[in-house]
């Protein structure tokens, strides 16, 4: 491939073409509810370890919210299996959840905008952030997954039609 082919090439997949679609501040002050959140999957206080991953590796989620009565107390992810549980030989049926999980997450509610969800997650190294409504009751899972997919929906010609690799040009060659 020569260098018209691939100017060529890079036009086409970069072609703007017309403008309906603009990501700017307006969008991140969107509320949170705009990601398609997930509904959460959440074990009770005192369940089992085991559970809780089970679940995990069932909805192929990376967390589980864990509530009490119906209202929030802990986040349990797969951050807090490997720097809390990998290496160690305990039984992780007779583990409860409240011993490893991470307790009082910081939350967000629906009508929050995705821009706090962006500021949590970069400030605070998170990948998931809990919703709940105006009582603490979990009712949705904000992920950096969510946000990606969310990014792919405004944009969808721009990333899914990109070939499977990067176009690189190739440098000019010094010498012999």
């Amino acid at each position: 491939m020569d260098k018209v082919d691939i100017d060529e090439e890079l036009h086409e997949m970069f072609d703007e073409g017309p403008k309906n679609k603009i990501f700017d501040s307006r969008t991140i002050r969107e509320p949170i509810r705009q990601l398609g959140m997930t509904k959460p999957i959440v074990v009770e206080t005192g369940s089992p370890v085991s559970e809780a991953i089970r679940l995990m590796k069932d909805n192929s989620v990376g967390c589980v919210l864990v509530q009490r009565k119906g209202y929030l107390t802990g986040i349990f992810t797969e951050r807090d299996l490997l720097t809390k549980l990998t290496g160690t030989v305990k039984d992780l049926k007779t583990i409860s959840i409240d011993e490893v999980m991470t307790p009082d997450p910081e939350v967000l509610q629906p009508d929050d905008t995705i821009a706090f969800a962006l500021h949590m997650m970069a400030v605070g190294g998170y990948r998931h952030v809990p919703i709940v409504d105006g009582e603490n009751r979990p009712v949705a899972i904000v992920s950096i997954r969510g946000i990606v997919e969310f990014l792919v929906e405004m944009f969808p010609d721009e990333v899914l039609n990109l070939p499977r690799r990067p176009l690189r040009k190739a440098g000019e060659r010094e010498g012999a």
